[in-house]
């Protein structure tokens, strides 16, 4: 997990709980972005074709050891090589952002790696929480999470940006919910520590 916040506000930092969360979905083409996506929306898989810009969602999802849910206004951005340089216009208010990654394609990890490291790297997204979520853990020629962690330098994020990487299979959503409860705690935890420094201005 990462640790420390930043003390960036996102423009969408402070506002009431009750509003929907900015999350922006990113990760290379075909990682399975637009399936977490439509998982999590109608809980069946949804047969997708690559973005080509971007597809949005309203979701509640339910919490963890209470009967609250939360509101989850998802930005799925296409991954294609061309469409990277978008995914700031996207990030720039977010609350978290969901990094998908395939666990299987091993020749293009590097790559993720780097898309992942330069989009946290933005000034603006300085403490933004970020979901990590290793799909097609369900193959069987899948990477560890340990492997993963390690290709993609998640120790070497900024101590600003907390994470947490979750293994799923998008298809049929086994850890999605319990990714999304995690990225919801930190996003929690960042805005309270953002209204503390506040106070002590």
């Amino acid at each position: 997990m990462g640790n420390g916040l930043s003390d960036h506000h996102s423009l969408l930092s402070c506002l009431p709980s009750f509003q929907a969360l900015h999350i922006v979905i990113l990760g290379l083409d075909c990682a399975g972005k637009t399936t977490v996506l439509y998982r999590l929306r109608f809980n069946e898989f949804v047969n997708t074709v690559p973005t080509k810009g971007f597809n949005t969602e309203k979701i509640k999802v339910s919490l963890r050891g209470s009967r609250q849910t939360a509101s989850f206004h998802f930005w799925d951005v296409g991954g294609q090589e061309k469409l990277r340089p978008l995914w700031r216009s996207y990030t720039r208010c977010a609350d978290g952002i969901v990094f998908v990654v395939d666990s299987v394609d091993t020749e293009r990890i590097e790559e993720a790696k780097t898309e992942l490291h330069k989009i946290t790297r933005l000034a603006e997204n300085q403490g933004v929480p970020v979901l990590v979520v290793a799909n097609k853990q369900d193959l069987r020629n899948s990477l560890s999470l340990a492997d993963m962690e390690s290709l993609l330098a998640l120790g070497e994020l900024s101590a600003a940006t907390p994470w947490h990487l979750q293994p799923t299979c998008a298809i049929i959503g086994e850890g999605l919910q319990e990714g999304l409860q995690k990225l919801h705690a930190m996003i929690m935890k960042r805005r309270k520590m953002l209204r503390q420094q506040k106070r002590k201005r």
